[in-house]
């Protein structure tokens, strides 16, 4: 039976960078190299890392996010009506905090042209037609969570604000569609912060009432995607943050499971399940669409040793007794770079982590 995405091994998407682009990016920022010149860098080493996808297995492929310094923020700040500026703090995690920077919402939020579509467009000419070119962006939900609002009108109304959001999403996923994307990938931590305790507490001194934040990030997603051609998969990654190896949520999908297995309209999840922090299976019991494909990830992209495939497979087998073997999938937990810093991790090791997912997959679900 031929596969379709997200595959039965998988990956959320982020490469470590290339000591060639850190190098390039490094000159840029002091003026050394045009754009032009960063981009020919750029082009040269995402055709390398498509090759390497290529070879350990793969048969989803991205561009490692190899543009982007943020896994998040250089996608939203290039909606109409978004600006990136420099923050007075950056993004705190476990044991570390992020270089300063955020986004703030100045004007009416809309999609018209953006620089992620060449983007893709480049990606899909290098991966070739026995391969699935997949795209990655942020979840409308992220421009909620993380946006500075200084736009009046949606100061004052906050249901024109996840409206407008919601119809620049429906256009930017048109325009994917239009460049050949079939396989887009949105990455959400807010929905992971929902499970956590402690955010839960950081979403309250906000403003935000948690629960109603659920119901908000729902209906905004389900609009997003509500005119999704049919032959066009849509997944969710759910993260609880990944920055040099670190961290900021804790807790099961308990206290959102139901709204996110029964209620969200996206077609596979990306699930973090690569030690206690993400609690158990149970959660699962929610998922009651036979279509809907739930991604583990057993495989840690935090660290560079490669776990015991007996304990790989017992997981699987575990996760199996609530959701159909069929409907499963394995992947890392996260990215190997959701910023350009990236994981503490060697390019080898993560390399062997790709390459030992797909021997994994192979094992348990055959070719």
């Amino acid at each position: 039976m031929k596969q379709v995405a997200p595959f039965y091994a998988d990956h959320v998407g982020s490469i470590l960078r290339t000591k060639a682009i850190k190098e390039a990016r490094k000159k840029f920022e002091v003026g050394e190299i045009s754009t032009e010149e960063l981009r020919t860098v750029e082009n040269t080493e995402i055709k390398y890392i498509v090759e390497k996808q290529k070879d350990v297995g793969l048969k989803a492929i991205t561009d490692g996010e190899f543009r982007r310094a943020w896994w998040h923020f250089d996608f939203l700040e290039n909606l109409d009506g978004v600006e990136g500026y420099d923050a007075e703090g950056g993004i705190q995690f476990s044991q570390v905090q992020t270089k300063s920077h955020s986004v703030k919402i100045t004007g009416p939020i809309d999609f018209t042209t953006h620089p992620f579509i060449a983007d893709f467009q480049f990606l899909k000419e290098q991966v070739g037609e026995n391969h699935v070119a997949k795209q990655t962006i942020p979840s409308p939900a992220m421009l909620h969570y993380r946006g500075d609002i200084e736009y009046q009108p949606y100061l004052d109304d906050a249901t024109k604000f996840a409206s407008d959001l919601a119809v620049a999403y429906q256009k930017a996923i048109q325009a994917f569609y239009d460049a050949g994307c079939r396989y887009l990938q949105l990455d959400d931590t807010s929905w992971s912060y929902l499970c956590s305790d402690e955010q839960r507490e950081v979403v309250r001194k906000r403003g935000f009432d948690p629960d109603t934040l659920q119901e908000t990030y729902k209906t905004l997603i389900n609009e997003a995607v509500k005119y999704k051609p049919a032959d066009m998969v849509i997944t969710m990654h759910i993260c609880r943050g990944n920055f040099r190896s670190t961290w900021i949520a804790s807790g099961g999908y308990g206290p959102v499971a139901e709204t996110l297995f029964s209620q969200l309209h996206i077609d596979g999840f990306f699930l973090e399940y690569d030690n206690e922090r993400s609690g158990d299976f149970a959660p699962l019991q929610y998922v009651n669409r036979p279509d809907l494909k739930i991604v583990l990830g057993l495989v840690t992209s935090k660290t560079g040793e490669l776990e015991e495939a007996a304990t790989i497979k017992a997981r699987i087998e575990e996760a199996s007794k609530i959701v159909p073997l069929t409907q499963l999938r394995l992947s890392p937990q996260c990215g190997f770079a959701s910023t350009e810093e990236g994981n503490i991790l060697t390019e080898e090791e993560q390399w062997n982590k790709l390459r030992y997912i797909v021997k994994l997959a192979n094992e348990v679900w055959g070719d």
